[in-house]
């Protein structure tokens, strides 16, 4: 017995050993800003891929990419970066100074060791100042790390923590999470939802993984609570969240049962539900208490069913309007498959009044991928930054950017294009938390249809667009303004 309690030691201290070491960890400075090309599920036709291009800020359920610190005066972002020949993933931080105008080098703190764009980084900052990375995966095949700056407002060298969870009573790593939303709460601490991945769940096809949708907290970064699920509707759910003071809210929608193929494509109907106590308890957005994890697809967190119209569902964002209310940013679509055929890609908002759901479409664009973010000030002004009009590689993923205001929650909408007549399609334009107007979206381009270079922008409240220097001869530079071709 005693002789097998020692094996058991050794060979955990070995497992962790070797967990740790799977990660290559740099802590240096590279030479400039260059995001990563990825493309996911051939199509054998003119549009090569379901989706593709520079998705270095790509997908929608990983939350934050950049937080404003007003302490420094400073925009810190993070994103999916590579080596000059595209060949690997590089988790990447940087900043940019409100005071002087410029970006430094960016960090590069780890090889992920991949090419998929799934495993981007999120970032927080606590506070104390300190910065915090979390290393996503996609799916199990991979480890997750959760890395935290040496010094506050500091990029220059990030330390990977030896973090864990809570798991039938007994504390063992956290080495291991996808699609994460990471928030700090002031007095709690963090809660992040992420999804994981069950298999013996699905029935009659045991071997398909259901995408669980979930969350946890932690009140010092290091000690994690217990996993616990949000809903586990069929084969589960893409999510994506927003937080308004100490309230946060999921929206999401659900993958139905599928044989011989993956429900993830099939991904349809809107749901909401939010908590403010810190997970403690969770309601609808009309008040009504809901018991986690939701099992059923008619639920009392059902904003709008959408599958018996045979309509598709992409969440881009979810913030929250002057009175609390959440307001959500998705789009429908009729397939999953890129081209014209599944047309029109209808951008819609959900906006939730105090009694009912209000939803009204706002614009089309030509891919189920176009993902913009929606903001919402004091005055109740709405903006969108998203890639709606047709880019260079029409039907593929992203566009050209344009900015839409609207002034009446979503009856009408102004649109100003900020990119035009540009070289490769623009992705995913993500909003920071503590928005400063001058870094206002965070986004990045590629070629739609074969792997290319991709380059980082950022964009003010105006629509001015700036592109990060990709070539660095100077530790600290000015980024470059793109004004819109004629």
């Amino acid at each position: 017995m005693r002789k097998i309690f020692i094996f058991s030691l050794v060979f955990f201290f070995i497992s962790e050993f070797n967990y740790c070491q799977t990660v290559k960890l740099i802590n240096k400075s590279d030479t400039g800003y260059r995001g990563i090309w990825y493309s996911n599920q051939p199509s054998n036709d003119e549009y090569v891929f379901k989706y593709s291009g520079g998705l270095g800020t790509y997908p929608a359920n990983h939350y934050p990419f950049s937080i404003y610190a007003p302490e420094v005066d400073k925009t810190f972002f993070c994103y999916g970066g590579t080596d000059p020949e595209g060949k690997t993933l590089l988790h990447m931080i940087s900043y940019f100074d409100h005071q002087s105008g410029r970006v430094p080098k960016p960090t590069i703190i780890m090889d992920k060791e991949t090419d998929d764009a799934h495993d981007n980084p999120v970032m927080n900052i606590d506070d104390e100042g300190y910065i915090w990375i979390f290393s996503t995966s996609h799916g199990v095949s991979r480890p997750s790390y959760i890395s935290k700056s040496k010094k506050p407002f500091d990029i220059s060298e990030f330390e990977i923590l030896e973090v864990s969870k809570i798991e039938a009573g007994e504390e063992v790593p956290l080495n291991n999470f996808s699609y994460l939303q990471t928030y700090f709460v002031e007095g709690n601490g963090f809660i992040n939802l992420f999804t994981h991945y069950d298999r013996d769940v699905i029935p009659g096809q045991d071997s398909k993984p259901r995408r669980t949708i979930s969350f946890m907290t932690s009140g010092d970064g290091i000690n994690y609570s217990e996993w616990k699920d949000i809903a586990t509707i069929q084969e589960g759910h893409y999510q994506t969240s927003g937080i308004k003071d100490s309230k946060v809210g999921t929206s999401f929608n659900f993958h139905p049962y599928k044989e011989k193929e993956s429900g993830l494509n099939f991904r349809t109907n809107l749901y909401f539900l939010e908590t403010s106590d810190f997970g403690k308890s969770w309601h609808s957005a009309g008040g009504e208490d809901l018991e986690l994890p939701l099992k059923e697809k008619d639920n009392k967190a059902l904003v709008f069913e959408y599958e018996s119209q045979g309509l598709l569902v992409y969440i881009n964002d979810l913030n929250f309007d002057e009175n609390g209310y959440p307001v959500i940013l998705f789009v429908t679509s009729k397939g999953y498959e890129s081209g014209p055929k599944n047309d029109p890609r209808t951008w819609r908002t959900a906006r939730f009044t105090g009694t009912e759901w209000d939803i009204l479409p706002m614009t089309v664009s030509d891919n189920n991928y176009d993902m913009g973010s929606l903001y919402i000030d004091k005055k109740g002004t709405w903006r969108v930054i998203g890639p709606t009009a047709k880019g260079p590689q029409a039907y593929n993923t992203g566009g050209e950017m344009e900015l839409w205001t609207s002034k009446n929650q979503g009856e009408s909408w102004k649109v100003k294009s900020i990119t035009r007549n540009s070289e490769y399609n623009h992705t995913y334009a993500r909003r920071p938390v503590l928005i400063h107007p001058e870094f206002y979206a965070f986004w990045a381009d590629g070629h739609g249809r074969e792997k290319s270079e991709s380059r980082l922008y950022f964009s003010d409240s105006k629509g001015r667009v700036y592109m990060l220097p990709t070539d660095m001869e100077e530790d600290y530079m000015k980024p470059i303004r793109i004004k819109p071709k004629k």
